[in-house]
């Protein structure tokens, strides 16, 4: 698991192409700090497993499943990307739980400036925006972000200058796409309450008689 809170950004060094897959070579230093092979490191919103490393660079493999679900076919050589390692329970938990499970993609349909903050409206399908709920929380390329606003079509974010200076947010451009993670609670709470699911259903009645309303 891992918090949304950006340690470092990285850059791709190489991108070994499959049929459907890929390897990168990723340049990082923070999240070097203590790695080992199988360790998880959220790149770009994407859990992924280091299976080699050295002084400035770690290495991992992205299957085909996370090619189709991600931003990852737009990636170069050179590209920045946001790093951060997996939460250890004694951390405190800055921005939300976050799995580095991509739900979908979004794209930026516009972006501006408010005062010191920057501005982001992000389309994205509906099996992705029925889980984003104004003020709740969302994960976008990895960065733990609270949606300001959401409609039938999209959502929109607001950054303040701490994230855009820590994270690759700010060089995003209108078209570009963006990993999207939802909050997994939202999910869970669906599967359990899915019609024909025989298990506790929660509800009105279920919540009044817990004491929790």
């Amino acid at each position: 698991m891992f918090t949304g809170i950006i340690e470092e950004t990285g850059t791709i060094k190489a991108i070994r192409h499959g049929s459907g897959s890929s390897q990168l070579t990723i340049g990082a230093a923070m999240v070097l700090s203590d790695i080992k092979i199988g360790d998880s490191i959220n790149t770009n919103g994407v859990c992924l497993t280091v299976i080699s490393f050295g002084h400035d660079y770690f290495v991992v493999d992205v299957m085909p499943e996370t090619m189709r679900r991600t931003n990852f076919s737009a990636l170069n050589s050179g590209s920045p990307v946001n790093l951060e390692r997996a939460l250890r329970l004694s951390d405190r938990l800055g921005g939300h739980l976050v799995s580095g499970h991509i739900d979908g993609t979004g794209k930026i349909i516009r972006r501006w400036d408010e005062d010191n903050a920057v501005w982001f409206n992000i389309s994205a399908d509906p099996s992705v925006l029925r889980y984003i709920v104004e003020k709740g929380s969302v994960a976008l390329d990895g960065i733990s972000l609270t949606v300001a606003t959401v409609d039938s079509r999209s959502f929109s974010v607001s950054v303040i200058p701490h994230t855009s200076e820590v994270t690759t947010i700010l060089g995003k451009k209108s078209g570009e796409l963006l990993n999207i993670e939802c909050d997994i609670i939202a999910k869970y709470i669906e599967k359990l309450n899915a019609p024909g699911d025989k298990g506790s259903k929660i509800d009105l009645e279920f919540l009044a008689k817990n004491n929790f309303l």
